[in-house]
């Protein structure tokens, strides 16, 4: 996915880049069109990889294990483990005003049986929503009027193994703008006609990307809402709303972009819409993504209650995983909040479930000082490694970076004299040294950047940029890393204790009659998933403990 997007993005940002690393966050928009094809290509030339298209309509399950899949034209395929990764297509539903379409998204047809062979098989299915705002054209904007985004030449990529320096990140500026007291007037004035608040909508709808209607509602106080105007590729006309999905009928959308500055003679070229679909609880699930009631059967997307393409494409890989690791009788692999977000994102649906569309936010992490963007190959790489499944390409990388980052950990405990730091400290406001200073006793000062401090001193010339500013985070924060790391040591202590999957929580005498429900439902694998389960007390975890030291 990092290596599709660095080929076909047309806009390159870094958010958050005056906060601290912790909550850093590359973000692309790239060329929808140029990405799919890209990647159809990819799956087209994969070495034994068979492609088929059609709607399946049945599990096909014996003694509690699946055994393929059947679809609607009667055709059967045999496997010893599937990945449903369904997207909001289960028997999704389109919803513009009072219309209703039984489609999926971008016109593409629904699966139409596949629910039902879930409910039949014992699997429990939940509605949600989401939806998606218009799609305009282009020369029907005042784009002046606009506030330019244009993407920042960044010394970055989304994969090790693209040459940032060829990336193209900026071919196409991203606008912002706002909604104003008249597009409220005009939203307020029709909320009868919104499927949500005219009773059409029944699902449980984000959160955290709601639709325009949902925030005049709740944000009475507000005089506007920003959006972003993105390209949606370029070669087309059309722009992508972002921040302004609607499920009102045609007209009134038309009325409401229209009250907005530089949209004045707007044409929407594709409507906005809501929509419903089925999905399941992921408390069904173990956090190897493998359903806890039929052995091979793996789940990943937006089937298990998220919400977003990086989301589902974490799933996706898990369930992939661990879909092969099954086959060949290994050990699953199970990621942990302490290592990657992908364990973070896994644990919270797999241990407390989602109510809603969920979404993957630094905030939801414990550990986000440990879990940063810029260090995730250091994290995660030795664990592709393991699997097979990091090239020689990307390991040398890697083995390269850690060379690197031990040569600056060495370069750092240089001493620079004064007279060769006046001027530079004078210059970022700093108080000027009375002798002379270790090279990590000056990073160290709140004044020093990576960017000031290397366009004046070439201590790390020679090694990697990502090397360098690894090496500068770990010196900058080594006090709250190294109290992050002690917290993470003392959570391991219990937190991967295993519990046998065959556990009877029902039997255990101390349980609470809570736990013993929610143990027995959840069915954790560990001990520090099992803390984590609402309506578990520390003192159920401590008779957990006991009676796991009693096996022994």
């Amino acid at each position: 996915m990092g290596i599709a997007a660095d080929k076909t993005l047309t806009h390159l940002r870094m958010l958050n880049g005056s906060k601290g690393p912790a909550v850093h966050s590359l973000r692309a928009q790239v060329d929808k069109y140029a990405y799919r094809d890209y990647m159809k290509s990819v799956l087209e030339k994969q070495e034994n990889l068979f492609l088929r298209q059609g709607e399946v309509k049945n599990l096909l399950i014996d003694n509690g294990r699946i055994t393929g899949v059947e679809t609607v034209t009667k055709l059967k395929y045999y496997a010893k483990a599937i990945v449903l990764a369904c997207g909001v297509y289960l028997n999704s539903t389109i919803i513009i005003g009072d219309v209703i379409e039984e489609r999926g998204p971008v016109c593409f047809p629904r699966s139409n049986y596949l629910a039902k062979s879930l409910t039949d098989s014992g699997i429990s299915l939940r509605r949600f929503k989401t939806g998606t705002p218009a799609r305009v054209k282009r020369s029907s904007v005042d784009l002046s009027v606009l506030e330019s985004q244009p993407g920042e030449n960044t010394p970055y990529s989304f994969s090790v193994l693209s040459d940032s320096e060829s990336v193209d990140k900026l071919r196409d500026d991203c606008y912002l703008g706002y909604t104003n007291t008249q597009t409220h007037s005009v939203i307020s004035e029709n909320l009868s006609k919104s499927p949500k608040y005219g009773g059409l909508i029944h699902g449980t709808g984000a959160r955290y990307c709601p639709s325009v209607e949902d925030k005049i509602v709740r944000f009475k106080d507000k005089e506007r809402h920003q959006f972003f105007l993105e390209p949606e590729g370029v070669n087309t006309e059309e722009m992508y709303v972002q921040g302004l999905s609607t499920g009102l009928p045609c007209d009134i959308q038309l009325s409401l972009y229209r009250t907005i500055k530089g949209f004045e003679n707007v044409q929407i070229m594709r409507d906005a819409y809501a929509i419903e679909y089925e999905c399941i609880d992921p408390q069904q699930l173990f956090p190897t993504l493998m359903s806890k009631k039929y052995d091979g059967l793996f789940f990943a997307g937006q089937i298990n209650g998220t919400s977003g393409y990086e989301e589902a494409a974490a799933q996706g890989l898990v369930a992939g995983i661990n879909a092969a690791l099954y086959i060949e009788n290994k050990e699953p692999l199970v990621l942990t909040r302490e290592n990657s977000y992908i364990g973070v994102l896994i644990d919270d649906l797999c241990t407390e479930g989602t109510q809603e569309p969920y979404r993957m936010m630094t905030s939801r992490a414990e550990f986000r000082l440990i879990l940063r963007q810029d260090n995730a190959d250091l994290r995660l790489t030795p664990i592709a490694a393991a699997l097979g499944l990091a090239s020689k390409e990307r390991i040398e990388k890697l083995d390269k970076k850690l060379a690197d980052i031990e040569k600056g950990k060495i370069l750092s405990e240089q001493i620079l004299p004064p007279k060769e730091l006046n001027d530079y400290f004078k210059k970022i406001g700093e108080p000027l040294p009375h002798s002379g200073l270790k090279i990590k006793d000056i990073i160290r000062r709140s004044g020093v950047s990576l960017e000031n401090f290397t366009e004046r001193f070439d201590t790390f010339k020679d090694l990697s940029q990502d090397a360098v500013f690894d090496v500068f985070i770990q010196i900058k924060y080594e006090g709250y890393l190294q109290r992050e790391k002690r917290a993470v040591e003392e959570i391991k202590r219990i937190e991967n204790m295993p519990i046998p999957k065959e556990t009877d929580y029902l039997k255990i005498e101390g349980l609470r009659n809570e736990a013993k429900e929610k143990l027995q439902k959840i069915r954790p694998l560990t001990i520090g998933q099992a803390g984590r389960i609402n309506g578990v007390t520390p003192a159920d975890v401590n008779v957990l403990l006991i009676r796991l030291k009693g096996m022994k």
